[in-house]
């Protein structure tokens, strides 16, 4: 069940924040999510993250990465009461453009095959957690 209060909206169903931040917050009839990564909720697992044991990455699959971060988008999307469809703006962040882009692009032409949002795609030294991608995504509420 989705939480919302005056300090933001909080999934039920996306990885927890890794900071003290929420999932999103909605100011009038826009909704800002904070940046979504691709962990799971349920596991410490990172979908197609192979770690060493001092926890630096050995190997990822950024198409296993960017199924989980479409999915952990769309549940917050929903669950604040929006939809995939009105998401409007993206910032992505790769870690490694040159040899990411092409499988991230790619997917994301299928996933907003429909809905073309405004897209920003930076290239990013590292990210909080031991991940490829992120996304910071704006929509619209009905």
């Amino acid at each position: 069940m989705m939480e919302k209060s005056d300090k933001g909206i909080h999934s039920s169903q996306a990885p927890k924040p890794v900071g003290a931040y929420p999932h999103a917050r909605q100011v009038g009839s826009l909704l800002f999510l904070s940046g979504v990564g691709p962990r799971s909720r349920i596991s410490k697992e990172i979908p197609g993250v192979t770690l060493n044991p001092e926890g630096k990455i050995i190997s990822y699959d950024i198409e296993a990465q960017c199924h989980s971060v479409f999915q952990n988008v769309r549940y917050i999307v929903e669950e604040a009461g929006s939809k995939w469809e009105n998401i409007v703006d993206v910032t992505v962040f790769l870690t490694n453009m040159k040899d990411d882009f092409s499988t991230f692009n790619r997917l994301y032409a299928e996933y907003f095959e429909d809905n073309q949002p405004c897209r920003t795609t930076l290239e990013i030294n590292c990210l909080p957690t031991p991940i490829a991608i992120e996304l910071k995504c704006i929509a619209t509420m009905e």
